[in-house]
């Protein structure tokens, strides 16, 4: 299971944008990895980044470890460490981020409490990303509609 998004169809099949899932799983092994790195990797090593599970922390610092061997392999531009946040605000199921809430209101809808914690950390991640004011939001409606959020 890749776990890309339907509203990612327009850039799934060739990988050529960074998708959701494996986004997540930069920011929950702390790496930058830009996009100019990203269209140096093959399609196969984006599809290992893809597939490669984050699930514990040994598979976390394998997965680290591999981002850092495949810009290595595929480019001469070093990678960045982020710093490792001990809240991930896709994990809190107690309260909605003010972000969604405001980018989902602008649009007519409201996200009840239930709606939020019935959504995967992975979909809760997606809506944070997508709700930020520097992000484009293209893409925020559509991801309201694939997580039957109306």
């Amino acid at each position: 299971m890749n776990n890309l998004f339907e509203f990612e169809q327009d850039f799934v099949e060739s990988l050529r944008c960074i998708p959701m899932v494996v986004r997540y799983k930069l920011d929950s092994c702390g790496v930058k990895l830009k996009l100019e790195h990203w269209n140096k990797f093959s399609q196969d090593a984006r599809q290992l980044l893809v597939q490669n599970p984050i699930s514990t922390p040994e598979e976390i610092i394998g997965y680290r470890n591999l981002l850092y061997e495949l810009a290595e392999q595929y480019t001469n531009i070093p990678l960045k460490d982020l710093p490792i946040d001990d809240y991930f605000p896709w994990l809190e199921i107690t309260k909605l981020p003010d972000t969604v809430q405001q980018k989902a209101g602008e649009i007519g809808i409201n996200i009840t409490l239930k709606q939020w914690q019935d959504l995967s950390p992975l979909q809760r991640f997606a809506l944070i990303k997508l709700s930020r004011p520097s992000h484009e939001n293209n893409n925020f409606l559509p991801a309201l509609r694939e997580f039957k959020i109306e």
